[in-house]
Formats: C-alpha cells, sequence, structure tokens
C-alpha cells in the first residue's frame, strides 16, 4: 500500500520567515503539533523542514528566547527527510526509524508537499487492520461451529 493511501493531504504549513510566536498560533489555531516549512520553487511548495510544539518549547521557551524575535527558519537546520507518495508504507517506517522521526512529510515526483506521515497514522492504519483480522477469525470460529453441527 502506498503512503499516500493512509498520509494526511490538509498540512499546516509555514515560511521560514514566520517568527516562533507566530508559529505557535498557527499552531494553536490548526489544533497542529507542528508546521511543515515550506519554500515557494517554480510554483511549488517545496518541505525544507519541520518545526513541532516541543522545538518551540525546548528551544525557545526553555531557553527564555524571544519568540516574537526568533524565526522558523531559526529552527529549521538539519536535512529533511521525506518520502515519495508513491512509496510503500513500510518503506516509510523504515527510513522514520532510521532517522529516529516520528513524522514525514510526502511529496509528489516533482518534490511538492502533498502531506506528511506520523507514527500515528500508521499505528491507527495498524490498528484497523489488526481488528479486521481478529473480526476474521472470529467468523471463521462461527463458521467453524455453524458446519460442525
Amino acid at each position: 500500500m502506498p503512503i499516500s493511501e493512509i498520509c494526511t493531504r490538509e498540512v499546516a504549513v509555514a515560511d521560514r520567515a514566520m517568527t516562533i510566536l507566530e508559529a505557535a498560533q498557527a499552531m494553536r489555531k490548526q489544533h497542529a503539533g507542528n508546521l511543515v516549512v515550506v519554500e515557494e520553487q517554480n510554483g511549488k511548495r517545496v518541505p525544507v523542514g519541520i518545526v513541532t510544539d516541543r522545538d518551540i518549547v525546548v528551544s525557545v521557551v526553555a531557553t527564555k528566547l524571544d519568540p516574537s524575535i526568533f524565526t522558523v527558519g531559526d529552527l529549521v537546520m538539519q536535512k529533511l527527510t521525506t518520502c515519495q507518495e508513491d512509496e510503500g508504507i513500510l518503506e516509510c517506517v523504515r527510513r522514520m526509524r532510521i532517522k529516529g522521526i516520528r513524522r514525514m512529510p510526502v511529496v509528489d515526483s516533482d518534490g511538492s508537499l502533498v502531506g506528511i506521515v506520523t507514527v500515528d497514522d500508521i499505528v491507527q492504519m495498524l490498528a484497523e487492520e489488526m481488528n479486521a483480522i481478529g473480526k476474521l477469525i472470529a467468523r471463521e470460529q462461527v463458521e467453524e461451529a455453524v458446519h460442525k453441527r
């Protein structure tokens, strides 16, 4: 199954110039725990980083920096890991595990942002699959009991 089938398509985004205060307000307004930082490149929104609510707390609030001065770009430093929308879920999970990340932007073949996948999305999908298997087992037991009579 491609990752595009489980990723969230409505992504909260920011640009590098957004202040940390504006980012926190955007997260609150959109009920999001992270913002994907994007740059416009040839009319495309290309992800270049992620800022999480935890990043803001640990790097700005806890160190008593002024969130109205520092920007999202100040927090985005490491190379972003993304996955292609046609990649398999297992391949994306492996990359997340290797990189030690819980969320990953999903891009199309041109590198444009199409969604984001999180560990929560994957766990929810697996829970649904396990539930379906559990129902199959229960149904099989019922069928077996009916045929024994």
